[in-house]
């Protein structure tokens, strides 16, 4: 789609705790933010008056067209290491996604980056065998976007938010010359997605069965309440400080993190120093604390004006704070273009 000049940039995520919405004075950088909002999930009355208030004027189609960012819960963010000698191999692929990932590849939509520089992996030329896979079930893709179009977006291009996200984070550590390798958690409601990411790519990926709904009935048990249901709206809420409980709640992810940094660190022979917790509410912000207490790892304190002005994006002081936030990293990320579009982007909508 070309773009007039007075046209703006619109960036939306989603993710299980919010909708982020941003704008920009421009669809592609050199640009500069000029409106950063957020509503719950599944507001749709406020996700209205948001939208309303970011582009007050609507454009010809009726809808805000944006670049969608988002986590659906069945998102396949793997590194996976081929084998050169299978790679031109009929069913190769298929059977990679059937015995290590237990996914159907037919029913995902799905595509093969590079771990190292996010660039589209060439099956034909096979000259690269440190690869992440990343899609999601067709049905969601399908889902979300029914979703956003009934929510008045067009989603220009929708986005495995996992992805740039870690491309944005190894981009960064690139411009600091970072010798960091920083543990990536995404925390869901079932499952965790951890990673290890350095400035050469993605080192490690495992997904663990443990999230939100795991330390609920834990919370029910420690103290007494009646039902799961008031110990879920409690631990969703401020109003008591779980901090004393943390290690109690994360004992169990706790230790498959630390089996997964062990083995890396052990086959690199590099610590992993830094953690940085993605997409928690603000009402979880203690989870990160807990666990990096725990794991013995400093937070990963972000610095990125500099790494957003490398980028031609220029930030008014009154969102100089949120930016620095690690909960709008992602929306930030979709932003910033890289060499490789690929980097960033992993799903083109099919018009």
């Amino acid at each position: 789609m070309f773009f007039s000049q007075k046209s703006k940039g619109f960036f939306i995520e989603l993710n299980d705790h919010a909708v982020m919405i941003a704008r920009t004075s421009g669809p592609v950088a050199p640009f500069s933010i000029e409106e950063m909002r957020e509503c719950g999930p599944g507001d749709s009355a406020l996700l209205n008056s948001l939208l309303l208030q970011v582009q007050p004027k609507k454009s010809p189609s009726g809808y805000l067209h944006a670049t969608v960012g988002t986590f659906p819960p069945g998102r396949l963010v793997r590194r996976h290491t081929l084998e050169p000698k299978r790679i031109r191999e009929p069913g190769y692929i298929a059977e990679i996604c059937t015995q290590q990932f237990r996914v159907e590849q037919e029913k995902y939509s799905l595509a093969i980056l590079s771990a190292v520089d996010g660039a589209d992996f060439d099956l034909s030329k096979g000259q690269q065998k440190e690869v992440v896979f990343c899609g999601l079930p067709n049905e969601d893709l399908q889902s979300i976007q029914a979703s956003l179009l009934e929510s008045g977006i067009y989603p220009e291009s929708i986005e495995l938010g996992t992805i740039s996200t870690l491309g944005a984070l190894v981009d960064y550590l690139n411009q600091l010359k970072s010798k960091t390798s920083v543990l990536v958690l995404e925390i869901g409601a079932e499952t965790t997605h951890s990673f290890i990411v350095t400035a050469n790519g993605v080192e490690a990926s495992r997904p663990v069965a443990q999230g939100f709904d795991a330390m609920v009935p834990l919370v029910q048990k420690e103290l007494g309440l009646k039902d799961e249901e008031s110990a879920r709206r409690l631990f969703y809420s401020n109003t008591f400080d779980f901090t004393g409980m943390g290690s109690l709640l994360t004992k169990k992810l706790l230790k498959e993190l630390q089996s997964s940094i062990g083995f890396y660190e052990v086959q690199t022979g590099q610590s992993v120093s830094q953690i940085m917790t993605t997409q928690l509410s603000p009402k979880l912000q203690w989870l990160e604390a807990t666990i990096s207490n725990s794991l013995g790892i400093a937070s990963l304190r972000l610095d990125i004006l500099p790494w957003l002005e490398a980028h031609r994006i220029q930030v008014p002081e009154a969102f100089v704070r949120m930016v620095q936030d690690v909960r709008w990293f992602g929306i930030v990320s979709l932003m910033v273009q890289h060499n490789n579009s690929a980097h960033a982007t992993v799903l083109e909508e099919k018009k």
